[in-house]
């Protein structure tokens, strides 16, 4: 079973930057693919950032591309989400994911195999 617990969340004003963190415990880090998710009050949860085993690829979906970038440490078992230049429609529960089977590009949520807990991102224009 594998644990992971994001961090990081908060508020920003819209211009303005914050670093989400996700830390996993109880398996081997890097023989998961790592996935951001977010959930916005009344839609559904939504795709934002993903990075493969190793590293080396990612995925954005086209709302967050050239604003965000995702990172891991496999070292320290962390996978992070950098978020610049924020939107009010960023506003959300960000969730960190993990997948077995090392999907990091256009993954779906029901694929996943492991899930944070979240945290919230509140953006105010």
């Amino acid at each position: 079973q594998v644990q992971l617990v994001e961090s990081g969340g908060g508020s920003s004003q819209a211009g303005g930057s914050l670093r989400l963190s996700c830390v996993a415990s109880g398996g081997t880090f890097s023989e998961y693919a790592m996935s951001w998710f977010r959930q916005a009050p009344g839609k559904e949860r939504e795709l934002v950032a993903g990075v493969s085993r190793n590293g080396l690829y990612t995925y954005y979906t086209d709302s967050v591309k050239g604003r965000f970038t995702i990172s891991r440490d496999n070292a320290k078992n962390t996978v992070d989400l950098q978020m610049r230049n924020l939107k009010f429609e960023d506003t959300a529960l960000y969730y960190c994911a993990a997948d077995a089977g090392g999907a990091w590009y256009e993954v779906k949520d029901y694929a996943m195999d492991y899930w944070g807990k979240g945290t919230r991102v509140t953006v105010s224009s």
